[in-house]
């Protein structure tokens, strides 16, 4: 893939962003506006984010955890419970663009730095806060992490074998998840600088952004009031859209309309299934998947699952073998992408997924050592 030279500026070159966050959603929104090219501060508390101890693994003994969310921070530590500490806050946030921060609701009001006293003080500053549940509401103020917000907005409920426990996520999407939304409303709200010339306040909550990812679940539910359930690895609505044993390994096959499924039918050598009454549409492929699934098996149980999916990717079929994280690191696709990033001193991370063709994501600085 042919990308423009990582030292050009980045789009967002130029903005000064004060990330006073911590854990997860926060500082991935910080990394993601500095890898862009803003000049994000990471201030981080006397006993420093609590991510620096979520290990093992660490690197120079600090977590590989936090080390895959603050890349090209700058960093310091600031005790904002005292006095001084805030007056340095005040005077970072002088010629800043942006405060990112998730404290529990009400503690920067107890310290005299809520929104209304910083928008008088800083208009133009753009003030995007974190939270778990909001600040107001019957859950108002309460704290919240990535699975306990999985397990409140109905992802667990959907996430799982068909008859198993309710399961979360492998990973902290919520939090990510909210991460991206919160750069999403910060780019919303400079935007909106542009024309009024003042800030404003953003808020996120990490509930609001986990019943955001309830997709297609909810809008079955509005549809037909039926109580969405778990279903594996097969999609609520859509069928072959599921994880299949072949001779060698597991494959995953996403067909999504007819002509997809003729296409599969075709490479397996049974181009009669696609035209089966049961089989002929997509709403009948989904009512009678075990009866599809049924005739899949056998006929799949006798390719090599690689050579099968190059095949089907080849005639239009969404299709992919099943890897693990090393395998998915180290393919050459993801090479390709600049998916993996490395920098002197042994810091490797994963890429940004956001491609600017004249002003493209760059990775200048590690994140902030011991501070």
């Amino acid at each position: 893939m042919n990308l423009p030279s990582p030292s050009s500026p980045g789009a967002l070159a130029g903005l000064r962003v004060i990330d006073v966050s911590r854990v997860l959603g926060g500082p991935y929104c910080g990394q993601i506006l500095a890898d862009h090219g803003a000049d994000v501060l990471k201030v981080e508390p006397p006993q420093g984010d609590e991510t620096r101890s979520w290990g093992p693994p660490f690197e120079n003994g600090v977590a590989s955890y936090y080390m895959g969310l603050n890349r090209n921070k700058r960093g310091m530590r600031l005790d904002l419970a005292q006095p001084e500490g805030r007056e340095h806050l005040l005077g970072l946030l002088a010629d800043a663009d942006v405060l990112l921060e998730n404290f529990k609701t009400g503690t920067l009001e107890k310290w005299g730095l809520g929104h209304e006293v910083l928008a008088q003080r800083f208009p133009r500053l753009v003030h995007c806060r974190v939270s778990g549940f909001g600040a107001d509401g019957p859950l108002g103020g309460l704290p919240g992490y990535d699975a306990a917000i999985q397990a409140m907005s109905g992802l667990m409920s959907v996430n799982g074998e068909v008859g198993g426990e309710p399961l979360r996520v492998g990973l902290p999407v919520v939090d990510m998840v909210t991460g991206l939304n919160a750069v999403i409303g910060i780019l919303m709200a400079l935007q909106e600088r542009q024309r009024s010339g003042l800030g404003q306040f953003v808020e996120v909550a990490l509930y609001d952004c986990g019943l955001s990812l309830l997709h297609p679940h909810a809008a079955n539910w509005f549809g037909d009031g039926r109580l969405p359930g778990r279903t594996g690895n097969a999609h609520p609505n859509i069928y072959p859209y599921d994880a299949f044993p072949t001779r060698s390994t597991p494959v995953f096959l996403a067909v999504g309309n007819d002509r997809q499924f003729l296409h599969l039918c075709q490479v397996l050598e049974q181009p009669g299934l696609a035209q089966d009454a049961r089989f002929a549409s997509a709403g009948q492929r989904s009512v009678n998947r075990a009866a599809l699934r049924a005739e899949l098996l056998p006929l799949l149980a006798r390719h090599d699952g690689p050579a099968l999916v190059e095949r089907l990717m080849a005639e239009g079929v969404p299709s992919a073998p099943i890897l693990d994280v090393p395998q998915a690191l180290q393919h050459p696709h993801t090479a390709h992408r600049g998916m993996t990033v490395s920098l002197p001193g042994g810091y490797r991370g994963l890429g940004s997924p956001i491609k600017l063709s004249r002003t493209p994501a760059s990775y200048r600085l590690p994140p902030p050592a011991d501070i």
